[in-house]
């Protein structure tokens, strides 16, 4: 049974970190783990991916007292944003790359029983409703899919471009326009 059963253990999120998060009606929190370099609760929800930090506050009118913890949402991004999440086991690194070309979040959880990187993986794929790849010569590729908004369940065309195809170039959109195009009517969507 025990090979089965992979659930860490359940432990909650701190209150103040739930309501950073700002949870929509019907989102709910699936998985979460504290970044070892930085102290920042990553947070996977029904909907998105969030990042909350803790720091010293400062004093301020309607704000916490000196000394006590300040509570701040750094990212929230819907999963339709996140391109791909890579784990690498041996230093227990979550690498997330983002659809708009973002610097990618890097976060760190030795030690910590967490189900985020397989919840990281689950979302992204989920959204993806379909997709195709484009290669237009040796160098030049890219992706095309549509894509589903959790919280919305609106689909959205989604265009990723490899390091060396550039948006501008007419060859290049004519190739996502007419792959989208193709998508879109797969999906029932107009074209």
């Amino acid at each position: 049974m025990g090979l089965l059963s992979r659930r860490a253990p359940r432990s909650e999120l701190p209150p103040d970190i739930v309501k950073a998060l700002e949870l929509a009606k019907g989102e709910r929190v699936l998985a979460f783990a504290v970044d070892d370099n930085t102290g920042a609760h990553v947070v996977a929800t029904t909907y998105t991916l969030a990042v909350v930090r803790t720091g010293a506050g400062t004093p301020a009118a309607g704000t916490p007292a000196a000394g006590t913890p300040a509570v701040e949402r750094v990212v929230r991004r819907r999963w339709l944003s996140v391109d791909a999440g890579a784990w690498e086991p041996e230093t227990a690194t979550l690498t997330v790359t983002w659809a708009d070309g973002r610097r990618a979040g890097q976060w760190s959880f030795r030690d910590q029983p967490t189900l985020l990187p397989e919840t990281v993986r689950e979302r992204v794929q989920a959204s993806v409703v379909l997709a195709t790849r484009l290669n237009l010569d040796d160098r030049r590729t890219g992706r095309v899919a549509i894509r589903q908004d959790f919280a919305t369940r609106e689909l959205i065309s989604q265009t990723i471009l490899g390091r060396f195809a550039r948006a501008d170039d007419p060859e290049v959109q004519a190739h996502v326009e007419a792959a989208l195009a193709h998508l879109r009517d797969q999906v029932g969507l107009p074209v």
